[in-house]
């Protein structure tokens, strides 16, 4: 799978496959994926910030199962709700190209 449209397409045939579509409300997707958000920040917590940055490759792994886990139920929610990843991306990039110029905010955390 090399784009977002195959992934998607491969989703939708996924839940198809297994009459799990009756699940996949935006309601029930949404939650679901704050769950494995959750499920990421829980291998950062207590770590310091040098340690969050230097994990070894076991957790490493597992933090990317999650990211994975995350970038497919944030595609079929958008996939359920008829939204193109890709533009509303481009429309957000500019819109915080705007709300954060760089000669305001550089180096800042309480923007």
């Amino acid at each position: 799978m090399n784009s977002l449209d195959e992934i998607k397409h491969y989703l939708r045939q996924f839940a198809k496959e297994r009459d799990w579509e009756k699940f996949h409300s935006p309601k029930n997707l949404s939650m679901a994926l704050s769950v494995e958000v959750a499920e990421l920040v829980e291998h950062f917590q207590w770590l310091s910030e040098k340690e969050s940055s230097e994990l070894n490759a076991e957790k490493k792994q597992a933090v990317a199962e999650e990211i994975a886990d995350i970038q497919l139920y944030l595609l079929r929610l958008a996939d359920q709700l008829d939204i193109d990843v890709l533009d509303v991306v481009k429309a957000k990039t500019k819109k915080n190209e705007q709300r954060f110029p760089p000669e305001k905010v550089r180096g800042r955390a309480d923007y």
